[in-house]
């Protein structure tokens, strides 16, 4: 794997073992008023202070005495953490022990720079109809409807929307929290995100943020599925997408209709469906209306003065799609059809939570407000936070959104018990991080790094409803996991920071087909290794260049035949945007 830019720690990598210890911290840096921490792995004990030096004039900024960590992971038997919170002056520094035989990277104090922009850039490139990262159109053909109100086979137009991963499905479980998650970082954090390029990606600013634009791409595609008063569509294609690495607009995936032809369009029955031999589960539809009830609520209210009639459009849609969800409670799966790997979410209750907040806020019917309050008592503490393993995307969105939107607009008495709901997962994920080193307890289940976000921004929005600052460490802690305070000391983020360890050789078609980086994409992330061991078709091409890093009970690999854990998500790059964004500097 060509890493000229990462050459100094690929050989700290491959040569682990041939020095006293390594440091591990994040790779960005840390915000002014931010707790900073770091980590010291050691092959021996380590009696001496920890200098934190500034860069250019080598000046000694801090002296740290390490404090040890207990119950290591292996291989190194002896973690050491280094606080250093109270250093708060801008600049670039460096961490070194007190012979300065290990020193580490350059990291900053100071805001990062807006790499929530690098994020959206990435989510472009993810776009189906079309593709403005390679200015060509794709799956014109998108499809034909099984499942429906139609016969099977009846041509609909379902283009739009973005590919879900490194493959070119498409799915509304997905997507409808994507694109409400982007429209609510635009709102917690407007000066936060620029106008570099116009509504169909290309450069160009429209005097639109770029967040807004990436939304309605998303919107446009709930609308898409969404055809009349009644009728949700769910999903386009399935995993017979599978046939190796094709650009969009050359796809070779035949669904009886030719090579890069028309694909299946799946309507939202709430019933099990599958069109090969593995059936999902199903009980209702409430998790897609709710959710994409939500994103529609959000829409109207962020479009209705740049737009008033696609506003208007908007909170129609998401009227509707609440009823939906009100007439059908449970939950409507992903489909496969040659694999058993699908999207497994049962839960629903916290969707529509979050639908009637949002539309409570866009109608201000107390109706909503009332109905906002019933599903939250439904979902309560419901979350994997609880939760010692789980399925894939079992509880998605892996964050109740719904608990924080309905506390902005009820009672304190509610709020209170809102605020309650957070802090009871946030007090399960904060034992669990006590007993490892890293001081994180997300699960090394499919797509980890989805729940390192979730933990970050459940802390974060928890102390918004309260002024609790109780759980500043695990949200510090998770962020800095996905940003390079973990076993491999590396980015969880394509091409973030550019001057440090990433994910490179990413399953996704843009490199193995054209070696381009796509900057700003989220991997799947680390898994146990009692999972990993079991994932069908992973042959890693190359010799593991974390392999004297590797924890034996998790595992992290940046190769591109290893699809669980180092291939980008869509849907999580679009959950990290405010998590980043947090922490970024102000975009003109």
């Amino acid at each position: 794997m060509l890493r000229i830019a990462l050459i100094g720690l690929f050989l700290i990598t491959q040569n682990a073992f041939s020095q006293s210890g390594l440091f591990r911290y994040n790779l960005v840096g840390y915000a002014a008023k931010d707790i900073k921490q770091a980590l010291y792995l050691s092959r021996e004990p380590c009696k001496e202070p920890i200098y934190l030096k500034m860069s250019g004039s080598n000046k000694t900024v801090m002296r740290i005495m390490p404090h040890e960590k207990p119950l290591p992971w292996d291989p190194f038997p002896y973690y050491y953490s280094l606080d250093f919170t109270a250093c708060e002056r801008p600049g670039q520094y460096f961490l070194t022990t007190a012979d300065g035989a290990t020193r580490s990277g350059l990291f900053s104090i100071g805001p990062y720079p807006a790499y929530q922009e690098e994020v959206l850039h990435f989510m472009r490139s993810q776009r189906c109809g079309y593709n403005p990262f390679l200015d060509v159109y794709c799956h014109q053909k998108d499809g034909r409807t099984f499942f429906g109100p139609l016969p099977d086979s009846t041509q609909m137009d379902a283009r739009g929307g973005w590919h879900d991963a490194g493959d070119q499905l498409k799915y509304l479980i997905t997507s409808s929290n994507a694109t409400a998650r982007m429209l609510l970082a635009y709102e917690w954090a407007p000066t936060k995100f620029g106008d570099k390029v116009d509504a169909m990606g290309k450069e160009g600013g429209n005097q639109i943020a770029d967040i807004l634009d990436e939304a309605r791409w998303g919107l446009d595609w709930i609308h898409q599925l969404h055809p009349a008063s009644g009728q949700l569509y769910h999903q386009v294609a399935d995993d017979r997408d599978h046939r190796g690495f094709k650009l969009p607009h050359e796809d070779n995936a035949d669904y009886g209709w030719g090579e890069n032809g028309a694909r299946p369009v799946y309507f939202a029955t709430g019933k099990p469906q599958g069109a090969g031999k593995y059936l999902s589960e199903a009980t209702g539809i409430a998790n897609l209306a709710g959710r994409s009830a939500a994103a529609m609520a959000l829409g109207f209210r962020h479009f209705k003065a740049i737009d008033q009639a696609y506003a208007q459009k908007c909170l129609t849609a998401a009227i509707d799609l609440y009823e939906m969800g009100q007439k059908q409670e449970g939950y409507q799966q992903g489909n496969s059809y040659g694999a058993p790997y699908r999207y497994t979410e049962d839960t629903w209750a916290d969707d529509m939570e979050w639908a009637a907040a949002e539309l409570y806020k866009a109608t201000k019917k107390k109706e909503y407000l009332k109905d906002g309050l019933h599903y939250a008592q439904l979902a309560n503490t419901t979350s994997w936070m609880e939760m010692d393993s789980a399925a894939h995307y079992q509880m998605y969105p892996f964050i109740n959104i719904g608990h924080f939107v309905l506390s902005q607009i009820v009672t304190q008495r509610d709020k209170q018990e809102l605020a309650g709901y957070y802090r009871h997962n946030l007090e399960k994920i904060k034992v669990k991080a006590a007993t490892n080193p890293y001081g994180v307890s997300h699960l090394f289940i499919w797509c980890s790094n989805n729940l390192a976000v979730a933990v970050a921004t459940q802390a974060y929005l928890y102390e918004q409803m309260t002024g609790d600052q109780q759980f500043r460490s695990l949200l510090a802690a998770h962020r800095d996991w996905l940003l390079g305070n973990n076993p491999w000391g590396t980015s969880m983020f394509t091409g973030l920071p550019a001057d440090g360890d990433y994910p490179l050789d990413v399953h996704m078609p843009f490199w193995r087909l054209q070696k381009k980086m796509i900057a700003g994409s989220l991997v799947d992330g680390p898994i146990w290794q009692t999972i990993h061991g079991g994932m069908i078709g992973i042959k890693p091409d190359e010799p593991d260049e974390y392999e004297a890093l590797q924890p034996p009970h998790i595992k992290y690999m940046d190769d591109w035949a290893d699809y669980s854990t180092n291939e980008p998500t869509m849907d999580g790059s679009a959950d990290a945007i405010f998590l980043l964004a947090l922490f970024s500097q102000e975009v003109p």
